[in-house]
């Protein structure tokens, strides 16, 4: 489906309030109107029933796409991969199992956004843990709710609280938080009584640059693998794959027994299988970039 064309599109920042203004003139779908349309779509390839299918969720996009606003990225941008989400969403949706798109389309979404966000920010490649995601994705807010508003690093004791609560060693709390704020002076006092400087507590633990680069492109050929390997599966494999394996926090059996009218235990048997699949596929790719020791850290 190619409906991007006939979008409007948000030149820059400071397009924001046009682009918001352009796209509510798009009506909201009643429930049986979004229906007939997603048949005519899935049924037909009726084009332009897919294009009112999304314009009439551009706002949703735009909506959650606010949300993601804190990473330094142009608006526009995380936007558009918003809308890359949405289509993918329409494409595959099936009216069928009882359900809104606007609930279908929010996985697709917030998976396309966050994936732009990963990947411009070059921080979490295929060897990082999914509680690193989670802390990259949930340290502001982490620190929202302890009051740890202090520019630079965290106070130890506000880094003792947020690895706690999220999870993750202390070290990649504080790792993360220079990242996403920039450096800060080494020599700003540890506490407010000006005792003890960061710098007495930093230890030089990292590679050279030439580790870095082969750590950096081993991280790309895993990566290029598994999307590569992705492609053997269906739709329905890859859904369930993708929200059994691939998110940090797992959509229950039971949900995905739901939206696709199928047992859990069918559920369950779809993922091993598709598991495999991938599996086996990122090991076939892998074999002609890199040694087979890698395919542990992909998948």
């Amino acid at each position: 489906m190619s409906t991007s064309s006939a979008l409007p599109t948000m030149a820059s920042e400071g397009g924001l309030s046009r682009y918001l203004s352009e796209i509510r003139r798009f009506p909201m779908l009643e429930p049986q109107e979004e229906y007939m349309l997603a048949k005519r779509w899935k049924e037909h390839g009726d084009r332009q029933a897919a294009h009112k299918l999304v314009t009439s969720h551009l706002r949703l996009v735009a909506k959650i796409a606010m949300g993601y606003r804190g990473y330094g990225l142009p608006i526009a941008e995380v936007v558009s991969e918003g809308n890359v989400g949405l289509m993918q969403a329409v494409k595959r949706f099936e009216p069928e199992k009882g359900f809104r798109l606007a609930t279908y389309a929010m996985w697709w979404i917030k998976a396309a956004i966050q994936e732009y966000i990963l990947r411009s920010w070059s921080l979490v490649k295929m060897g990082t843990t999914a509680n690193q995601k989670k802390l990259f994705f949930n340290l502001r807010k982490a620190k929202g709710q302890i009051s740890a508003y202090e520019e630079g690093d965290l106070l130890p004791e506000h880094v003792t609280t947020i690895a706690t609560k999220l999870g993750v060693p202390e070290q990649e709390v504080i790792d993360m938080n220079r990242r996403l704020t920039g450096d800060s002076s080494l020599n700003s006092p540890v506490r407010q009584d000006g005792e003890g400087e960061w710098q007495d507590w930093l230890v030089d633990n990292g590679t050279d640059q030439e580790t870095n680069l082969v750590i950096e492109e081993e991280g790309n050929n895993r990566l290029s693998a598994l999307r590569e390997a992705l492609s053997v599966l269906n739709d329905r494999e890859r859904r369930i794959f993708e929200a059994r394996r691939l998110q940090d926090d797992p959509i229950t059996l039971e949900e995905l027994s739901s939206e696709f009218g199928v047992s859990r235990e069918r559920v369950r048997q779809i993922e091993v299988r598709a598991f495999e699949k991938v599996q086996e596929a990122v090991k076939k790719g892998l074999a002609q970039i890199e040694s087979p020791q890698a395919l542990d850290t992909v998948v």
